[in-house]
């Protein structure tokens, strides 16, 4: 039955167990997190689609520095042009949030800067061995340049059609990915999905692997042996998780956000668009409850998001999960809490091994 932990993804990704960290973007993902679980033989990922080209550069140099195993990084594979339309509706709810945190109203001069055709070109010239995406995937120009330079391409999904597609374009690993998972969740078209495609992530796992040829990896509330074996019983080839390393000792997130998630448990998490006008599944908490009470449309995505940025970085800078954005995903009951990265995965291969030896 260990057989089964020697797959063709681990082979292909160049790691040792099939666990990939999920590249969680906003901070998370430091290079104390990604040489932790780079050591333990897992898939570290760098959360980048919030950074500027500079810092990305920067960072992956400093886990070159520390590491010789292969990483990845992900970016947003989606258009950042702003959308407006109701702008002023939306900062008038937003600054009595303002109010509450006694920082400057919003104003009408909101832009997001559209990063990503720099953010891939970084990635090319420090030549990263493995590029992740999320909303999409790459283009056939940037597929092909990434195939030129040996660069293997994982890209998430929420649908069996996403994975299709995926396939199709070119991507060597497919990441399911289920409504139960924290955060931001791939799916392609907000359109079509106004607030994700919802399946649940043992719904959507086999569902993929029936449909696809490359390995399929599963995410969206897997946080414990079981749900690895689980997974690999459903025909994934290994296991991506995110919420497990937000508690991490090296983890980047605001102390109050680690607070918040170990006091919280199954229902404790929404989908909502509030913070970033994307939907994304966090810790109800009073900006989203106020705001959703308001009845407004927020901003689509990025402009939501760039438009919360101050009250996010004021309330992290007060201490105040009331107006953080508290991604989670569905399982925090089984959080292993304050260990480090490298110590969470040894813990976790071992119980799944114990588990697969009884079988």
């Amino acid at each position: 039955m260990l057989r089964i932990l020697e797959s063709k993804l681990c082979h292909l990704l160049q790691i040792e167990n099939p666990i990939i960290q999920a590249g969680m973007a906003g901070g998370a993902t430091t290079v104390d997190l990604l040489v932790g679980v780079s050591e333990a033989g897992g898939l570290a990922t760098l959360g980048a689609a919030y950074m500027k080209p500079e810092d990305i550069r920067k960072t992956i140099k400093e886990v070159k520095s520390r590491v010789n195993k292969p990483f990845a990084v992900n970016l947003f594979c989606t258009t950042m042009d702003d959308n407006l339309t109701n702008l002023r509706e939306v900062q008038s709810a937003l600054n009595s949030f303002r109010q509450d945190l006694n920082i400057t109203y919003g104003n009408s001069n909101i832009k997001t800067e559209s990063l990503f055709d720099e953010q891939f070109q970084v990635l090319l010239d420090e030549k990263i061995p493995i590029i992740s995406t999320a909303f999409g995937h790459l283009s056939t120009e940037k597929m092909q340049l990434a195939k030129e330079r040996g660069i293997k391409v994982i890209t998430m999904v929420t649908t069996v059609n996403e994975a299709i597609l995926a396939e199709q374009a070119g991507s060597d690993v497919i990441v399911a990915q289920g409504s139960d998972a924290g955060g931001h969740r791939s799916t392609f078209d907000i359109n079509t999905f106004p607030n994700g495609a919802n399946i649940g992530t043992f719904s959507l796992v086999p569902q993929v692997v029936d449909h696809v040829n490359v390995p399929v990896v599963a995410a969206g509330g897997i946080m414990d042996a079981r749900g690895i074996v689980a997974s690999l019983a459903l025909g994934a080839q290994g296991v991506q998780m995110g919420t497990q390393f937000l508690t991490c000792k090296e983890s980047g997130i605001h102390p109050a956000y680690k607070d918040a998630l170990l006091q919280s448990n199954e229902e404790s998490t929404v989908i909502t668009k509030s913070f970033s006008g994307r939907p994304a599944r966090g810790i109800k908490n009073k900006f989203i409850s106020e705001f959703e009470n308001l009845g407004i449309e927020p901003l689509p995505f990025p402009s939501q998001n760039t438009l919360t940025t101050d009250i996010r970085k004021a309330a992290a800078k007060q201490n105040n999960p009331d107006y953080m954005s508290l991604w989670a995903g569905q399982a925090t009951r089984l959080q292993k809490g304050n260990i480090s990265a490298k110590q969470l995965i040894c813990e976790l291969m071992d119980e799944v091994k114990q588990m697969l030896g009884k079988m």
